[in-house]
């Protein structure tokens, strides 16, 4: 079921299948006029199918010797179409050459078929939101694949009492089977901790991958930049977003980066009402941050700090920061 896309997302694929269908027709014109050009009876011809269309309809209103007349007319217009259809050969065209060529034939590029959505409109919507998600973030980059276990330490540490590699080839694989199975109605929220450069990032992003090309709706945002986006809806700067009403509908909602926002009693209050509507409502959420569950508490409060601890699944990441490291292998390599 495809639901929660942002209403910037259903517009552009109903502007996409908008434009679509007057391609398609403005060739279907282009085609008749090249026809009527090469055979100007055909025009003619046409016009009085038309009228015959419009006698049957006439002699059934009328009842009177109805039967009779509408033989007539039958007669009349079998006798037309085959004088049509030898001017269609005479052009080296076909019927289907005249009619608009809809990219869709099943919804006529409408994105509806008996009021159910389209495959076609479903496809767009995820493409749209795969194009609007990638151009804030490196997606196409952030895959399962594309995680590299080799800059993990593979010696056991003396805290956790294993190694970072071992506990993050479970994490990785735990990510790998949520995304699998991923579910609106049944999917778990999860929280991931650990200090920066990580892979927090990565693999909320490796999940959103997946998520969305199953056909579900991805909201991914840092938190630091939904804040800014609330207070302008909020405080009247952008009277056009409806921010709230798409963190609450998405199917999955990924917060990345909680704790780096400017701290007010706004940003606060604004990330305890998204987590408990969230929850409330029963739908998942991804939260990544570098605080600890008693920094969470400190920072924004015990209440908060207790929905997440009883409702998420908690992901300890382990290690160092992977991103200087990537750089100095670099360096060194050069």
């Amino acid at each position: 079921m495809l639901t929660g896309y942002d209403r910037e997302v259903y517009e552009a694929a109903d502007r996409i299948l908008r434009e679509r269908r007057r391609e398609a027709e403005l060739l279907q014109e282009k085609r008749r006029t090249v026809f009527y050009s090469v055979c100007p009876e055909a025009q003619k011809l046409e016009q009085r199918l038309a009228k015959t269309a419009v006698r049957a309809a006439k002699a059934v209103l009328g009842g009177k010797n109805a039967r009779e007349q509408l033989e007539l007319l039958r007669a009349e217009n079998l006798r037309l179409r085959s004088q049509w259809n030898e001017l269609l050969r005479s052009a080296n065209m076909t019927e289907e050459d005249l009619e608009p060529a809809y990219r869709c034939k099943k919804c006529r590029d409408m994105g509806y078929v008996d009021g159910k959505m389209c495959s076609c409109l479903k496809d767009l919507l995820r493409e749209e939101a795969y194009r609007r998600l990638n151009a804030l973030t490196p997606l196409s980059l952030s895959t399962f694949e594309s995680f590299s276990l080799e800059y993990y330490p593979d010696r056991v540490e003396q805290g956790p009492g294993r190694s970072p590699r071992s506990a993050m080839r479970e994490i990785l694989e735990n990510c790998r089977k949520y995304a699998e199975a991923f579910s609106p109605a049944s999917s778990q929220n999860l929280i991931m901790q650990g200090a920066t450069g990580l892979g927090k990032t990565h693999l909320s992003l490796s999940i959103a991958n997946e998520v969305l090309q199953k056909g579900f709706g991805v909201v991914y945002c840092s938190v630091n930049n939904l804040i800014a986006r609330l207070e302008n809806e909020h405080f009247g700067r952008d009277e056009t977003g409806d921010s709230g009403s798409l963190l609450e509908s998405c199917d999955l909602l990924i917060l990345d980066d909680l704790g780096t926002e400017f701290r007010s009693s706004f940003s606060i209050a604004a990330v305890y009402n998204i987590v408990n509507t969230r929850l409330l409502l029963r739908r998942p959420t991804i939260i990544s941050t570098n605080l600890s569950m008693r920094e969470l508490q400190d920072r924004y409060s015990d209440r908060f700090a207790s929905r997440v601890a009883g409702s998420y699944v908690r992901l300890m990441f382990l290690g160092h920061d992977n991103r200087m490291q990537r750089l100095l292998v670099q360096h060194g390599k050069k």
